[in-house]
């Protein structure tokens, strides 16, 4: 088992707050040369490499897996000048997808600094923690219906109700909001190229995964 970092979008990481989201794909490395799934469940798929040997391409997350959830942040404007790895780890967060706030305990009447890309987002500014529970190498035009659901997408229909026209069982629409977000990520013919994905399952928990490492071996 491993710890490793993981980026969503602002809708995202919504969703995944929301308790919508539990699943997410990502793409398989080696595109160019994927060749045959094993099986709709597998490790891995076959590839053939630069050499034009047979091997294994297999997904870098593994069931067990813990991932910290990176997102769009910003500190006070007194840190801008620094970098993230120059930071000791108790300068305040705003975490721009619902503008929430995290002091760890000091005054919030700050000025809020620069707009920070999440892929710079450090370890300790983390406040969501996923466990991969699932691992599944696919197309990513095989997304189920429920699966698409599970994405955290919602049609245009369930958005308006506010809630789940299909009681979570996903259908037409849920797979096209699901195709609309996937081109918005990777670019408008994105779905049509239908790649190699590993399709991730995970139980969400809210909290710092070093926080949460703490309170199990304390408990």
């Amino acid at each position: 088992m491993a710890d490793k970092p993981i980026i969503f979008s602002a809708p995202m990481v919504r969703a995944l707050i929301d308790g919508r989201k539990t699943q997410t794909r990502r793409l398989m490395p080696h595109q160019e040369t994927l060749k045959v799934a094993y099986s709709p469940i597998v490790s891995g798929i076959r590839i053939f490499n630069y050499a034009g040997e047979e091997e294994i391409s297999r997904p870098p997350v593994k069931v067990g897996d813990r991932l910290y959830v990176r997102e769009h942040w910003r500190t006070a404007d007194a840190y801008d000048d620094l970098s993230p790895s120059q930071m000791g780890g108790e300068e305040p967060v705003i975490y721009l997808a619902d503008d929430t706030l995290e002091t760890w305990g000091w005054r919030n009447d700050f000025v809020p600094g620069r707009f920070r890309q999440a892929m710079h987002m450090p370890r300790w500014a983390s406040r969501l923690t996923l466990t991969v529970t699932d691992v599944r190498v696919q197309r990513l035009q095989e997304i189920s219906a429920a699966d698409s659901i599970a994405e955290g997408v919602q049609c245009g229909t369930c958005e308006f109700m506010n809630t789940s026209a299909c009681n979570g069982r996903g259908c037409f629409a849920s797979i096209a909001a699901f195709q609309a977000l996937w081109n918005s990520l990777h670019g408008p013919d994105a779905w049509d190229a239908n790649p190699w994905v590993a399709a991730y399952s995970f139980t969400v928990q809210r909290g710092n995964i070093d926080s949460l490492t703490t309170r199990k071996e304390n408990a």
